[in-house]
């Protein structure tokens, strides 16, 4: 189980656009980075792929080197449509397997076929009079039966799942043959799911975080603003000049030592070297809990909420 795979920085590739996707890749794993977080819904595979297969062929990595992550859709939950999801995500990275392969939300969409629209989104039909989701009723355990399936067939090193909450992985746990080795979330000192994380370690899943800044991913898409920025507290402020760091990897070295691996992104190079610079410091444990104490359970990244407001229909999966 990669429970014991230690915590790092990896490369989320949300939100990078097409045209640079394949260079911010190469340049990555040229900076160092072997850990790239991907997904279907994200639609740049193919471009991710192709920077990864730019950088094994210039001799910068192997592929064995790398820990390539993707997520099964919300429209693929269905056992037959699970292997054909992962066979798509696995040609458009051109890769033989992933390293792990993890249920996006623990949400069930009606099937959209691909040449219909990959990647398929949230939408059911965007050319309706009133354009919405909609839900389909697959049992998560269904869709999990399907995914150890993959791992049986050497398509997946491991499998595991995203955005999911203390009972539902207290149910999975019960029911699943091959266990979740990683459980990524949303997780920041607004946020700091603590005892999410310290359940998940307790069943000796590996913890992965996304969004380990906060509000910095959110604000081009208006569901944060610059006043929920953790950046601008005035404990990371003072500790980043005592240790010569950017706030930034203050909380981000935080995240490390909470044991988490963190999903980051940048396009920029400088930036890239500068969020894996972390590991030459050490927060005292008062620092620590300096962190944690901001925690006001604010989640950016909430179905409940983006969910109503963009696509008109009221889904949350947290309360």
């Amino acid at each position: 189980m990669s429970g014991q795979r230690p915590a790092d920085i990896g490369l989320g590739l949300w939100k990078i656009p097409k045209d640079a996707c394949a260079d911010v890749v190469y340049n990555a794993i040229s900076v160092g980075y072997r850990h790239l977080d991907s997904a279907c819904d994200y639609g740049n595979e193919a471009e991710v792929g192709q920077g990864i297969t730019r950088a094994i062929a210039d001799g910068i990595c192997s592929r064995s080197e790398l820990f390539i992550v993707s997520k099964l859709w919300n429209t693929y939950h269905s056992k037959e449509h699970v292997k054909p999801a992962l066979e798509r995500t696995l040609r458009d990275l051109n890769i033989d397997y992933i390293d792990s392969y993890l249920i996006h939300f623990p949400i069930a969409q009606p099937f959209i076929p691909f040449e219909t629209r990959y990647p398929p989104e949230w939408i059911f039909d965007p050319d309706a009079s009133e354009p919405k989701m909609k839900v389909a009723a697959v049992p998560l355990h269904e869709t999990w039966q399907a995914m150890e399936s993959l791992v049986e067939a050497g398509l997946a090193k491991t499998i595991g799942v995203c955005n999911y909450n203390t009972g539902l992985l207290n149910d999975l746990m019960a029911y699943a043959k091959i266990k979740p080795a990683d459980l990524q979330i949303e997780s920041h000192p607004y946020l700091t799911q603590q005892r999410l994380i310290r359940l998940a370690k307790s069943y000796g899943i590996a913890v992965t975080t996304f969004s380990p800044l906060g509000a910095m991913s959110y604000l081009e898409l208006d569901m944060a603003d610059a006043n929920d920025s953790v950046l601008a507290q005035s404990n990371i402020i003072e500790m980043a000049e005592k240790y010569q760091k950017t706030p930034a990897q203050i909380v981000l070295r935080w995240g490390i030592q909470r044991g988490c691996t963190l999903i980051c992104k940048s396009n920029q190079v400088s930036r890239l070297k500068e969020n894996r610079d972390i590991f030459d410091f050490e927060l005292s444990n008062t620092e620590m809990d300096s962190i944690a104490d901001l925690n006001k359970n604010r989640r950016f990244n909430d179905p409940g909420d983006f969910c109503e407001t963009a696509f008109h229909r009221f889904n949350p999966i947290y309360d």
